[in-house]
């Protein structure tokens, strides 16, 4: 089954929606006018039953106390362009697809998005003679449709493989199905992506080797080399697109992220002494309110990824407050804390040039279904919630992109 999707009739009528930024609010209240950011009018709009979708140029909701809003705009994405940075999200392809309001939301926000699932073997391969494209190149579609960038997430990893993968011969017979699989995905959209997640959380020190490389199905059925064989198969595939190992756990202070960032660095020497076409490095950034710490580590890795003159992105961003109370204000503070202060750590670092979060409203976070909080509430990890209202955790994305130093500032 091969299926190559258009733009729908949705992607086409959303394709001119705008008003998820940071207008500027106008409101009388006893005569006094007051400016409101858009930002803060997107939590009170709910209480006031304004739509989040307001429009673009000069139309405004009018009545009962409801602000007037102008035709001066922002987003996600504007921020991120003052600064010389590209600002996505993960995308749910299905949601896409069926949910408007989502894919307005998405349109309006991102600069570059990736697939949270599409893109994984299980999803393109599912058998042996068969892909499937059909939810891929709907999202390519919707992107270009939008002028939005578009990550490949991902070519390789450990999980999401289809069990016929696994009765392969090890040896050349798995190598020319791995080699084949890259080849025929990246070469699908040549010179269409912005970069390609080619190999994903290739390390895992708990498992014992030296090099600190994950016992992995590829390592066994392909070989030591098998990184080498997937950039190098990726590159003749695609040559334009920026190739990225992509990680988790590299991000704190504790002695695991410390473990694995020293591992992670051992692996990209090797592969930069070898000429292996590697671009970029990303850092997924799963990051927990109330437990966890951020610092120096983390600046002295970016500091390793100039030096090997790889670019940086933040892949899979959101922070999950399992361990915080019900309370949504207090969740809501804490969670745009980490934000702005994560943030502020590694936009400060000039080799960081693309933010996505995983995902972009608390609707479809995959934490939800990983049921991590013990209360069963529903995670509030992203810069929207579930009814496409921005949160403070937007607020902080923005702050922290406007205190960014503008590219051509930058030493």
């Amino acid at each position: 089954m091969e299926a190559v999707a258009t733009l729908s009739a949705m992607d086409k009528r959303d394709s001119g929606v705008r008003g998820i930024g940071q207008e500027l609010v106008h409101r009388q209240t006893d005569g006094e006018a007051a400016l409101i950011s858009r930002r803060r009018f997107l939590r009170w709009s709910a209480g006031a039953g304004v739509l989040p979708f307001v429009g673009c140029g000069h139309r405004a909701v009018r009545g009962g106390g409801v602000p007037v809003v102008s035709s001066v705009t922002s987003s996600l994405k504007a921020a991120g362009a003052a600064h010389g940075l590209l600002v996505g999200c993960a995308v749910d392809t299905r949601a896409l697809r069926a949910d408007t309001a989502y894919a307005a939301l998405v349109a309006e926000q991102a600069s570059i998005v990736v697939a949270e699932n599409a893109m994984k073997w299980g999803a393109l391969h599912p058998a042996r003679d068969t892909y499937d494209f059909e939810q891929a190149d709907s999202l390519v579609a919707f992107a270009e449709g939008h002028r939005i960038k578009v990550r490949g997430h991902n070519l390789c990893w450990h999980r999401y493989v289809p069990e016929w993968v696994m009765r392969l011969s090890p040896g050349a017979q798995a190598k020319g199905v791995f080699v084949e699989h890259i080849e025929r995905v990246a070469g699908r959209y040549a010179g269409r992506m912005h970069s390609w997640d080619v190999v994903n959380e290739a390390i895992e020190v708990k498992d014992g080797r030296a090099d600190g490389m994950r016992v992995s199905p590829w390592l066994s059925l392909v070989g030591d080399d098998y990184i080498e064989v997937a950039f190098r198969a990726a590159r003749a595939a695609d040559p334009q697109a920026l190739l990225t190992y992509n990680e988790y756990g590299i991000e704190g202070e504790d002695e695991a992220s410390y473990r694995k960032r020293r591992a992670v660095l051992m692996l990209l020497r090797r592969l930069k002494a070898r000429n292996v076409p590697v671009d970029a490095m990303g850092v997924q950034s799963h990051l927990s309110a109330g437990d966890a710490s951020y610092g120096p580590g983390l600046r002295g890795f970016l500091k390793d990824m100039r030096e090997l003159d790889l670019q940086v992105f933040l892949t899979e961003m959101d922070v999950n407050d399992r361990a915080l109370p019900a309370d949504v204000a207090v969740r809501d503070k804490a969670v745009a804390g980490v934000y702005g202060r994560y943030l502020d750590l590694v936009l400060a670092d000039p080799a960081v040039t693309a933010v996505l979060t995983w995902g972009i409203t608390d609707r479809y976070t995959w934490l939800n279904h990983e049921g991590s909080r013990k209360d069963q509430l529903s995670e509030r990890a992203l810069p929207f919630d579930v009814d496409y209202r921005g949160k403070e955790a937007f607020d902080a994305t923005i702050d922290a992109i406007d205190r960014r130093p503008k590219a051509g500032a930058r030493g």
